[in-house]
């Protein structure tokens, strides 16, 4: 077999432990030699955010968070870093209070220790997103990958059913996208497809005993996997369409790409034919949008994105931010018209198999 590739893999530390948040906290803060620490999470996940920080020195409590982390969250939360002389950044939560971290760093270097509490897999990579004036920007930079994601199973335990569904199936989009995405390559495959079948495992266990550490310890896993692969690979045309929808028209992150994924899938996979075997295999399935609708029926995935807030006349515009930033690798190409059938069908919950043709 002929190979011919580029890989980059990005240098983080990870430490996995049930009930281990705070002991594995406090090691790294004096591992890094901090002295000024400050722990951004949002009002709801405060209380988190208090036990895994139990046995460090808080210097400040910032819950000023908010979903695609708005420029003025941002120049808040860099303010409040600054007038404190912060030397820290500590994520407690999901992919909002990671990113606001990230936006921090972003512009002042302070290194993130993250500890996540979904699975949607932001803590792993080097990708920071700031949305301003409707429209979410994205880029890479290396001092906003955290230095160390500490996972703990029992912080997950209170996630409810429909947003741990939600947020596993946003990592597995990871997965997928690895495998068309424009950095593409064998490592990110390899890594994408033993993602896909850890979380294809892992969520139905969640779903059928919300205490099973084991299926939360799945889904942490597979979840960190996906995002490894895509940090390497970069973002595809599933993640694209998502994040307009998301910056533009307000949708909540890991619902919109869990209904919005099948759809990309079926769109793109009979052009991408390894990537189509890889998933199904993962699947244990004939076809990869076979097994990914099975597992989304079994664990009751959001149908809709006309329940998220997106409505069909919106369509048009969506078409035209997406147009702008489709990415020049995706296996097949995309014009106006695929995206309104494909936005269309996810908005009314459609068959997926509508968009392959």
């Amino acid at each position: 077999m002929a190979l011919d590739f580029t890989h980059t893999t990005l240098g983080q530390r990870v430490r996995f432990g049930a009930g281990q948040a705070a002991e594995n906290l406090a090691a790294e803060v004096t591992r890094l030699g901090a002295t000024s620490v400050m722990v951004i999470a949002s009002e709801r996940g405060l209380p988190d955010a208090r036990r895994v920080a139990a046995d460090i020195d808080v210097a400040v409590w910032h819950t000023d968070v908010a979903m695609h982390v708005p420029v003025e969250t941002a120049d808040r939360a860099r303010e409040v870093a600054a007038r404190n002389g912060v030397d820290l950044l500590v994520s407690v939560g999901g992919g909002s209070a990671t990113g606001l971290a990230k936006a921090v760093a972003l512009t002042t270097g302070i290194p993130v220790v993250a500890v996540p509490t979904t699975y949607s897999g932001s803590e792993a990579t080097d990708v920071w997103g700031l949305t301003e004036d409707g429209r979410k920007t994205t880029g890479h930079a290396g001092q906003v990958l955290p230095v160390t994601v500490i996972y703990d199973a029992q912080l997950a335990l209170s996630l409810p059913e429909e947003l741990s569904v939600a947020s596993g199936l946003n990592a597995l989009a990871h997965c997928v996208d690895s495998l068309w995405a424009p950095a593409a390559d064998p490592v990110n495959a390899a890594l994408a497809g033993e993602g896909a079948r850890v979380l294809a495992e892992g969520l139905p266990r969640i779903v059928d005993d919300p205490g099973d550490i084991d299926g939360r310890d799945a889904a942490f896993y597979g979840g960190y996997l996906a995002a490894v692969a895509f940090a390497s690979a970069g973002s595809g045309l599933h993640h694209k369409i998502c994040h307009v929808l998301g910056g533009s028209f307000g949708l909540p992150h890991a619902q919109t790409h869990a209904t919005v994924l099948p759809y990309v899938l079926a769109f793109n996979a009979p052009d991408a034919p390894d990537a189509e075997r890889r998933l199904a295999g993962a699947f244990g399935s004939e076809t990869a949008v076979d097994g990914l609708q099975r597992l989304r029926r079994r664990v009751n995935a959001p149908q809709r994105l006309a329940d998220l807030g997106f409505r069909h006349a919106d369509v048009p515009r969506a078409v035209d931010l997406i147009l702008d930033v489709v990415p020049a690798s995706n296996p097949r190409p995309v014009s106006a018209a695929d995206l309104t059938v494909l936005l269309s069908a996810a908005c009314a919950g459609e068959d997926p198999a509508v968009v392959a043709a």
